[in-house]
Protein backbone atom coordinates (compact mmCIF):
# COMPACT_ATOMS: atom_id res chain seq x y z
CA UNK A 1 0.00 0.00 0.00
CA UNK A 2 2.87 2.33 0.81
CA UNK A 3 4.25 2.11 -2.66
CA UNK A 4 0.91 2.34 -4.40
CA UNK A 5 0.23 5.64 -2.70
CA UNK A 6 3.74 6.87 -3.41
CA UNK A 7 3.71 5.94 -7.08
CA UNK A 8 0.52 7.82 -7.85
CA UNK A 9 2.28 11.04 -6.95
CA UNK A 10 4.97 10.73 -9.60
CA UNK A 11 5.32 10.01 -13.28
CA UNK A 12 8.90 8.74 -13.54
CA UNK A 13 9.45 5.21 -12.26
CA UNK A 14 11.86 2.46 -11.45
CA UNK A 15 12.03 -0.72 -13.44
CA UNK A 16 10.82 -3.93 -11.84
CA UNK A 17 13.54 -6.13 -13.32
CA UNK A 18 16.16 -3.77 -12.03
CA UNK A 19 15.69 -0.54 -10.31
CA UNK A 20 18.12 2.35 -10.33
CA UNK A 21 20.01 3.12 -13.50
CA UNK A 22 23.44 4.68 -13.59
CA UNK A 23 23.08 8.32 -12.51
CA UNK A 24 24.44 9.58 -15.84
CA UNK A 25 21.84 7.65 -17.82
CA UNK A 26 18.28 8.77 -18.43
CA UNK A 27 15.74 6.24 -17.08
CA UNK A 28 12.96 5.14 -19.37
CA UNK A 29 9.39 5.21 -18.01
CA UNK A 30 8.07 1.90 -16.72
CA UNK A 31 4.55 0.83 -15.71
CA UNK A 32 5.72 -0.93 -12.53
CA UNK A 33 7.67 -0.22 -9.40
CA UNK A 34 8.84 -2.38 -6.50
CA UNK A 35 8.77 -1.10 -2.95
CA UNK A 36 10.77 -2.08 0.12
CA UNK A 37 7.65 -4.04 1.11
CA UNK A 38 8.01 -6.20 -1.98
CA UNK A 39 4.76 -4.94 -3.51
CA UNK A 40 4.48 -4.41 -7.27
CA UNK A 41 1.86 -1.95 -8.40
CA UNK A 42 0.55 -0.62 -11.67
CA UNK A 43 1.26 3.00 -12.37
CA UNK A 44 -1.66 5.34 -12.87
CA UNK A 45 -0.11 8.47 -14.32
CA UNK A 46 -3.34 10.42 -14.44
CA UNK A 47 -4.11 10.08 -10.75
CA UNK A 48 -2.57 12.24 -8.01
CA UNK A 49 -2.65 12.30 -4.24
CA UNK A 50 -1.66 14.94 -1.75
CA UNK A 51 1.81 14.87 -0.22
CA UNK A 52 0.17 14.40 3.19
CA UNK A 53 -1.30 11.12 1.93
CA UNK A 54 2.15 10.09 0.69
CA UNK A 55 3.59 10.54 4.18
CA UNK A 56 0.67 8.77 5.88
CA UNK A 57 0.90 5.85 3.42
CA UNK A 58 4.41 4.84 4.57
CA UNK A 59 4.03 2.34 7.46
CA UNK A 60 5.63 3.46 10.71
CA UNK A 61 6.47 6.84 9.25
CA UNK A 62 6.40 10.03 11.30
CA UNK A 63 7.65 12.19 8.46
CA UNK A 64 6.66 15.83 8.34
CA UNK A 65 5.56 17.37 5.06
CA UNK A 66 6.98 20.85 4.58
CA UNK A 67 6.08 23.51 2.09
CA UNK A 68 8.80 25.00 -0.04
CA UNK A 69 8.19 28.38 1.60
CA UNK A 70 8.73 26.87 5.07
CA UNK A 71 12.08 25.43 4.04
CA UNK A 72 13.02 28.70 2.39
CA UNK A 73 12.30 30.43 5.69
CA UNK A 74 14.30 28.08 7.93
CA UNK A 75 17.36 28.20 5.62
CA UNK A 76 17.30 32.00 5.33
CA UNK A 77 16.21 31.77 1.70
CA UNK A 78 18.87 29.09 1.00
CA UNK A 79 21.55 31.66 1.67
CA UNK A 80 25.22 31.13 0.97
CA UNK A 81 25.95 31.49 4.69
CA UNK A 82 23.81 28.37 5.31
CA UNK A 83 25.41 26.35 2.51
CA UNK A 84 26.96 23.09 3.79
CA UNK A 85 28.07 21.37 0.58
CA UNK A 86 26.92 19.68 -2.58
CA UNK A 87 26.70 16.09 -3.81
CA UNK A 88 25.16 14.07 -6.62
CA UNK A 89 21.66 14.82 -5.36
CA UNK A 90 22.14 18.57 -5.03
CA UNK A 91 23.04 21.34 -2.61
CA UNK A 92 22.67 20.98 1.18
CA UNK A 93 21.81 23.89 3.50
CA UNK A 94 21.69 24.23 7.24
CA UNK A 95 18.40 25.32 8.76
CA UNK A 96 16.70 25.60 12.10
CA UNK A 97 13.23 24.31 12.92
CA UNK A 98 11.35 26.22 15.60
CA UNK A 99 8.95 24.29 17.81
CA UNK A 100 6.13 26.69 16.92
CA UNK A 101 6.38 25.80 13.24
CA UNK A 102 3.90 22.94 13.74
CA UNK A 103 2.67 20.64 16.52
CA UNK A 104 4.91 17.71 17.44
CA UNK A 105 7.99 19.20 15.87
CA UNK A 106 11.02 19.70 18.12
CA UNK A 107 13.18 22.79 17.85
CA UNK A 108 16.40 21.60 16.24
CA UNK A 109 19.06 22.25 13.63
CA UNK A 110 18.48 20.42 10.35
CA UNK A 111 20.12 19.82 7.00
CA UNK A 112 17.97 20.52 3.94
CA UNK A 113 18.94 18.74 0.74
CA UNK A 114 17.66 20.32 -2.49
CA UNK A 115 17.38 18.19 -5.63
CA UNK A 116 19.35 19.61 -8.54
CA UNK A 117 16.91 19.28 -11.45
CA UNK A 118 19.84 19.15 -13.88
CA UNK A 119 22.01 16.88 -11.72
CA UNK A 120 22.92 13.21 -11.90
CA UNK A 121 20.08 12.05 -9.63
CA UNK A 122 16.34 12.50 -9.92
CA UNK A 123 13.09 12.15 -8.07
CA UNK A 124 13.33 8.33 -8.13
CA UNK A 125 16.34 8.58 -5.80
CA UNK A 126 14.41 11.14 -3.77
CA UNK A 127 11.47 8.74 -3.51
CA UNK A 128 13.72 5.81 -2.54
CA UNK A 129 15.12 7.97 0.25
CA UNK A 130 11.63 8.84 1.50
CA UNK A 131 10.42 5.22 1.39
CA UNK A 132 13.45 3.63 3.06
CA UNK A 133 14.25 6.24 5.70
CA UNK A 134 10.53 6.80 6.26
CA UNK A 135 10.28 3.22 7.54
CA UNK A 136 13.72 2.40 8.94
CA UNK A 137 14.98 3.71 12.28
CA UNK A 138 18.36 2.86 13.78
CA UNK A 139 20.97 4.83 15.77
CA UNK A 140 23.42 4.37 12.90
CA UNK A 141 21.09 5.55 10.10
CA UNK A 142 20.66 9.28 9.58
CA UNK A 143 17.18 10.39 10.64
CA UNK A 144 14.89 11.74 7.95
CA UNK A 145 12.59 14.33 9.52
CA UNK A 146 10.50 15.19 6.50
CA UNK A 147 10.37 16.29 2.90
CA UNK A 148 8.83 18.73 0.45
CA UNK A 149 7.23 17.92 -2.89
CA UNK A 150 5.80 20.84 -4.85
CA UNK A 151 5.64 20.82 -8.64
CA UNK A 152 9.15 19.90 -9.79
CA UNK A 153 10.79 20.75 -6.46
CA UNK A 154 12.04 17.84 -4.34
CA UNK A 155 13.63 18.50 -0.94
CA UNK A 156 14.61 16.34 2.03
CA UNK A 157 15.01 17.41 5.67
CA UNK A 158 17.45 15.47 7.89
CA UNK A 159 18.83 15.75 11.37
CA UNK A 160 21.88 17.99 11.34
CA UNK A 161 25.22 16.17 11.57
CA UNK A 162 27.73 18.67 12.91
CA UNK A 163 30.93 17.02 11.64
CA UNK A 164 29.78 16.57 8.05
CA UNK A 165 30.80 13.49 6.10
CA UNK A 166 33.72 11.14 6.66
CA UNK A 167 35.27 11.97 3.29
CA UNK A 168 35.95 15.56 4.35
CA UNK A 169 37.04 14.64 7.87
CA UNK A 170 39.46 11.99 6.67
CA UNK A 171 40.95 13.52 3.54
CA UNK A 172 40.74 17.29 3.89
CA UNK A 173 44.08 18.78 4.87
CA UNK A 174 42.22 21.55 6.66
CA UNK A 175 40.65 19.10 9.10
CA UNK A 176 42.28 17.76 12.25
CA UNK A 177 43.55 14.18 11.72
CA UNK A 178 41.07 11.67 13.09
CA UNK A 179 42.55 9.83 16.12
CA UNK A 180 42.91 6.06 15.98
CA UNK A 181 40.08 5.22 18.38
CA UNK A 182 37.75 7.62 16.56
CA UNK A 183 38.45 5.76 13.33
CA UNK A 184 37.68 2.42 14.95
CA UNK A 185 34.48 3.85 16.45
CA UNK A 186 33.41 5.08 12.99
CA UNK A 187 34.19 1.66 11.51
CA UNK A 188 32.14 -0.01 14.25
CA UNK A 189 29.18 2.38 13.92
CA UNK A 190 28.94 1.91 10.17
CA UNK A 191 29.25 -1.86 10.56
CA UNK A 192 26.27 -1.75 12.92
CA UNK A 193 24.31 0.32 10.41
CA UNK A 194 24.95 -2.17 7.61
CA UNK A 195 24.23 -5.13 9.91
CA UNK A 196 20.85 -3.58 10.75
CA UNK A 197 19.99 -3.31 7.04
CA UNK A 198 21.24 -6.79 6.16
CA UNK A 199 19.43 -8.52 9.02
CA UNK A 200 15.95 -7.15 8.28
CA UNK A 201 13.27 -9.67 7.31
CA UNK A 202 13.62 -8.23 3.83
CA UNK A 203 17.32 -7.33 3.69
CA UNK A 204 18.28 -3.95 2.29
CA UNK A 205 21.42 -3.59 0.19
CA UNK A 206 22.85 -0.10 0.57
CA UNK A 207 24.66 -0.30 -2.78
CA UNK A 208 26.61 2.97 -2.48
CA UNK A 209 28.55 2.61 0.76
CA UNK A 210 31.42 5.11 0.72
CA UNK A 211 33.10 7.73 2.91
CA UNK A 212 31.00 10.56 1.47
CA UNK A 213 27.79 8.76 2.53
CA UNK A 214 28.87 8.41 6.16
CA UNK A 215 27.84 11.38 8.30
CA UNK A 216 29.32 12.26 11.70
CA UNK A 217 27.63 14.05 14.58
CA UNK A 218 29.38 16.24 17.16
CA UNK A 219 30.56 13.14 19.09
CA UNK A 220 31.75 11.43 15.90
CA UNK A 221 28.90 8.93 15.95
CA UNK A 222 28.71 7.66 12.38
CA UNK A 223 25.43 7.24 10.49
CA UNK A 224 24.66 5.99 7.00
CA UNK A 225 23.05 8.51 4.66
CA UNK A 226 21.86 8.75 1.05
CA UNK A 227 19.59 5.78 0.36
CA UNK A 228 18.87 6.83 -3.22
CA UNK A 229 20.55 3.72 -4.64
CA UNK A 230 19.43 1.28 -1.92
CA UNK A 231 17.30 -1.69 -2.91
CA UNK A 232 15.76 -4.83 -1.49
CA UNK A 233 17.91 -7.94 -1.23
CA UNK A 234 17.09 -11.30 -2.84
CA UNK A 235 14.14 -13.43 -1.77
CA UNK A 236 14.78 -16.42 0.46
CA UNK A 237 14.81 -18.82 -2.51
CA UNK A 238 17.36 -16.76 -4.46
CA UNK A 239 21.07 -16.16 -3.98
CA UNK A 240 21.31 -12.72 -5.53
CA UNK A 241 19.48 -9.90 -7.26
CA UNK A 242 20.15 -9.51 -10.98
CA UNK A 243 20.49 -5.91 -12.10
CA UNK A 244 20.65 -4.48 -15.58
CA UNK A 245 22.46 -1.27 -14.75
CA UNK A 246 25.43 -0.79 -12.44
CA UNK A 247 25.20 2.06 -9.96
CA UNK A 248 27.53 3.18 -7.23
CA UNK A 249 30.96 4.78 -7.07
CA UNK A 250 34.14 3.63 -8.80
CA UNK A 251 36.61 2.11 -6.39
CA UNK A 252 33.95 1.11 -3.87
CA UNK A 253 31.75 -1.25 -5.92
CA UNK A 254 32.32 -5.00 -5.56
CA UNK A 255 34.03 -6.66 -8.57
CA UNK A 256 31.37 -9.36 -9.03
CA UNK A 257 28.66 -6.69 -9.11
CA UNK A 258 30.53 -4.76 -11.79
CA UNK A 259 31.20 -7.89 -13.87
CA UNK A 260 27.84 -9.68 -13.61
CA UNK A 261 25.31 -7.25 -12.17
CA UNK A 262 24.67 -9.77 -9.38
CA UNK A 263 23.95 -7.94 -6.13
CA UNK A 264 24.01 -9.37 -2.59
CA UNK A 265 24.63 -8.07 0.92
CA UNK A 266 28.23 -9.18 0.38
CA UNK A 267 28.52 -6.40 -2.19
CA UNK A 268 28.13 -3.97 0.73
CA UNK A 269 30.73 -5.91 2.72
CA UNK A 270 33.29 -5.34 -0.04
CA UNK A 271 32.53 -1.60 -0.08
CA UNK A 272 32.88 -1.61 3.69
CA UNK A 273 36.33 -3.15 3.31
CA UNK A 274 37.33 -0.28 1.02
CA UNK A 275 36.24 2.31 3.59
CA UNK A 276 38.03 0.42 6.38
CA UNK A 277 41.20 0.48 4.26
CA UNK A 278 40.73 4.23 3.77
CA UNK A 279 40.48 4.68 7.54
CA UNK A 280 43.71 2.75 8.05
CA UNK A 281 45.77 4.38 5.31
CA UNK A 282 44.29 7.86 5.03
CA UNK A 283 44.22 7.34 1.25
CA UNK A 284 41.28 7.74 -1.13
CA UNK A 285 40.04 4.60 -2.86
CA UNK A 286 40.91 6.19 -6.23
CA UNK A 287 43.63 8.83 -6.47
CA UNK A 288 45.06 9.71 -9.88
CA UNK A 289 47.61 12.05 -8.29
CA UNK A 290 49.55 9.06 -6.97
CA UNK A 291 51.93 6.84 -8.96
CA UNK A 292 50.12 4.55 -11.37
CA UNK A 293 50.53 1.41 -9.24
CA UNK A 294 49.07 3.20 -6.21
CA UNK A 295 46.09 4.92 -7.83
CA UNK A 296 43.71 2.09 -6.90
CA UNK A 297 43.82 1.72 -3.13
CA UNK A 298 42.57 -1.88 -3.17
CA UNK A 299 45.02 -3.03 -5.86
CA UNK A 300 47.90 -1.42 -3.99
CA UNK A 301 46.89 -2.05 -0.40
CA UNK A 302 45.16 -5.43 -0.23
CA UNK A 303 48.27 -7.57 -0.95
CA UNK A 304 50.03 -5.80 1.94
CA UNK A 305 47.24 -6.42 4.45
CA UNK A 306 47.96 -10.14 4.81
CA UNK A 307 51.51 -9.53 6.03
CA UNK A 308 51.51 -8.15 9.61
CA UNK A 309 55.08 -6.89 9.15
CA UNK A 310 54.00 -4.53 6.37
CA UNK A 311 51.04 -2.94 8.17
CA UNK A 312 53.11 -0.17 9.72
CA UNK A 313 54.24 0.93 6.26
CA UNK A 314 50.71 1.53 5.00
CA UNK A 315 49.25 3.27 8.05
CA UNK A 316 48.12 6.90 7.72
CA UNK A 317 51.20 9.09 8.41
CA UNK A 318 48.88 11.72 9.91
CA UNK A 319 48.39 9.37 12.86
CA UNK A 320 52.06 10.02 13.66
CA UNK A 321 52.44 6.52 15.05
CA UNK A 322 49.70 7.05 17.65
CA UNK A 323 47.68 3.90 17.09
CA UNK A 324 47.36 0.41 18.52
CA UNK A 325 49.88 -1.91 16.88
CA UNK A 326 47.80 -4.97 17.71
CA UNK A 327 44.57 -3.24 16.71
CA UNK A 328 45.96 -2.05 13.39
CA UNK A 329 46.97 -5.57 12.43
CA UNK A 330 43.58 -7.01 13.34
CA UNK A 331 41.74 -4.23 11.48
CA UNK A 332 44.01 -4.75 8.47
CA UNK A 333 43.26 -8.47 8.45
CA UNK A 334 39.54 -7.71 8.67
CA UNK A 335 39.79 -5.35 5.68
CA UNK A 336 41.65 -8.08 3.79
CA UNK A 337 38.81 -10.53 4.44
CA UNK A 338 36.12 -8.03 3.44
CA UNK A 339 37.94 -7.35 0.15
CA UNK A 340 38.04 -11.00 -0.85
CA UNK A 341 37.22 -11.47 -4.53
CA UNK A 342 34.91 -14.35 -3.67
CA UNK A 343 31.70 -12.97 -2.05
CA UNK A 344 30.90 -16.08 0.01
CA UNK A 345 34.25 -15.94 1.79
CA UNK A 346 33.67 -12.38 3.04
CA UNK A 347 32.53 -12.09 6.68
CA UNK A 348 29.01 -10.99 7.51
CA UNK A 349 28.67 -7.61 9.20
CA UNK A 350 27.80 -9.33 12.48
CA UNK A 351 31.25 -10.95 12.39
CA UNK A 352 32.85 -7.60 11.57
CA UNK A 353 31.24 -6.10 14.68
CA UNK A 354 32.56 -8.92 16.91
CA UNK A 355 36.09 -8.36 15.59
CA UNK A 356 36.03 -4.56 15.95
CA UNK A 357 34.44 -4.17 19.39
CA UNK A 358 37.47 -5.43 21.39
CA UNK A 359 39.77 -3.00 19.52
CA UNK A 360 38.27 -0.09 21.44
CA UNK A 361 39.56 -1.64 24.68
CA UNK A 362 43.17 -2.24 23.62
CA UNK A 363 45.67 -0.25 25.67
CA UNK A 364 48.85 -0.67 23.65
CA UNK A 365 48.83 2.87 22.27
CA UNK A 366 52.36 4.33 22.28
CA UNK A 367 53.04 7.48 24.30
CA UNK A 368 55.38 10.31 23.43
CA UNK A 369 57.46 10.41 20.26
CA UNK A 370 58.30 7.57 17.89
CA UNK A 371 60.75 4.85 18.88
CA UNK A 372 64.31 5.65 17.81
CA UNK A 373 66.77 2.83 17.28
CA UNK A 374 70.31 3.57 18.52
CA UNK A 375 73.17 1.84 16.72
CA UNK A 376 75.21 -0.13 19.31
CA UNK A 377 78.86 0.66 19.83
CA UNK A 378 81.51 -1.78 18.72
CA UNK A 379 81.66 -4.74 21.04
CA UNK A 380 78.30 -3.98 22.62
CA UNK A 381 75.89 -6.89 22.72
CA UNK A 382 73.07 -6.20 20.25
CA UNK A 383 70.36 -8.33 21.71
CA UNK A 384 69.89 -6.59 25.04
CA UNK A 385 66.92 -7.13 27.27
CA UNK A 386 64.86 -4.36 25.69
CA UNK A 387 65.33 -5.75 22.17
CA UNK A 388 64.51 -9.25 23.37
CA UNK A 389 61.32 -7.86 24.86
CA UNK A 390 60.46 -6.21 21.53
CA UNK A 391 61.04 -9.50 19.72
CA UNK A 392 58.76 -11.30 22.15
CA UNK A 393 56.08 -8.65 21.66
CA UNK A 394 56.35 -9.01 17.88
CA UNK A 395 55.90 -12.79 18.13
CA UNK A 396 52.94 -12.28 20.45
CA UNK A 397 51.32 -9.87 17.97
CA UNK A 398 51.87 -12.32 15.13
CA UNK A 399 50.17 -15.04 17.18
CA UNK A 400 47.21 -12.76 17.88
CA UNK A 401 47.05 -11.86 14.18
CA UNK A 402 47.01 -15.53 13.18
CA UNK A 403 44.40 -16.37 15.83
CA UNK A 404 42.05 -13.64 14.59
CA UNK A 405 42.61 -14.79 11.02
CA UNK A 406 41.68 -18.34 12.00
CA UNK A 407 38.62 -17.16 13.94
CA UNK A 408 37.27 -15.14 11.01
CA UNK A 409 37.93 -17.97 8.58
CA UNK A 410 36.30 -20.45 10.94
CA UNK A 411 33.13 -18.34 11.26
CA UNK A 412 32.95 -17.80 7.49
CA UNK A 413 33.57 -21.50 6.78
CA UNK A 414 30.91 -22.55 9.30
CA UNK A 415 28.41 -20.23 7.62
CA UNK A 416 29.29 -21.64 4.20
CA UNK A 417 28.90 -25.22 5.47
CA UNK A 418 25.55 -24.34 7.05
CA UNK A 419 24.33 -22.77 3.81
CA UNK A 420 25.39 -25.85 1.84
CA UNK A 421 23.67 -28.10 4.39
CA UNK A 422 20.44 -26.11 4.04
CA UNK A 423 20.71 -26.34 0.24
CA UNK A 424 21.34 -30.10 0.45
CA UNK A 425 18.33 -30.61 2.74
CA UNK A 426 16.13 -28.59 0.38
CA UNK A 427 17.30 -30.65 -2.60
CA UNK A 428 16.61 -33.90 -0.70
CA UNK A 429 13.17 -32.63 0.30
CA UNK A 430 12.38 -31.63 -3.28
CA UNK A 431 13.65 -34.99 -4.53
CA UNK A 432 11.45 -36.85 -2.05
CA UNK A 433 8.45 -34.78 -3.15
CA UNK A 434 9.12 -35.56 -6.81
CA UNK A 435 9.53 -39.29 -6.07
CA UNK A 436 6.30 -39.22 -4.06
CA UNK A 437 4.48 -37.54 -6.93
CA UNK A 438 5.82 -40.11 -9.42
CA UNK A 439 4.75 -42.93 -7.08
CA UNK A 440 1.23 -41.51 -6.81
CA UNK A 441 1.11 -41.13 -10.58
CA UNK A 442 2.11 -44.81 -11.09
CA UNK A 443 -0.53 -45.96 -8.58
CA UNK A 444 -3.14 -43.86 -10.32
CA UNK A 445 -2.24 -45.39 -13.67
CA UNK A 446 -2.37 -48.91 -12.17
CA UNK A 447 -5.76 -48.23 -10.64
CA UNK A 448 -7.01 -46.88 -13.94
CA UNK A 449 -5.85 -50.03 -15.75
CA UNK A 450 -7.61 -52.24 -13.16
CA UNK A 451 -10.85 -50.34 -13.67
CA UNK A 452 -10.60 -50.82 -17.38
Amino acid sequence: MALKMAICCFTNTLDTNDELVHPKQTPSPSPHRVSHLGITNKLNISSEISINELSNSIPGSNLHVFSHDELRLITNNFSLSNFLGEGGFGAVYKGFLHDNLRPGLEAQAVAVKVLDLEGTQGHKEWLAEVIYLGQLRDPNLVKLIGYSCEKEQRLLVYEYMARGNLDKQLFSRRSIPLPWLTRIKIALDTAKGLAFLHELNTPVIFRDFKAANILLDADYTAKLSDFGFARDGPDEDKTHVSTKNIVGTKGYAAPEYIMTGHLTTMSDVYSYGVVLLELLTGRRCMDKKRPKKEQSLVDWGRPLLKDPRKIEGIMDPRLDGQYSIEGSKIAALLAYQCLNKHPKTRPKMSVVIKVLEPLLELNDMPFGGPFVYVVPKEGQEVTNNKEQSLLCDAKKEDNIYNNVNNEINEVVNVEIVEEKEVEREEKQKNGQQRRSQRSRAVKSDSALCEVR
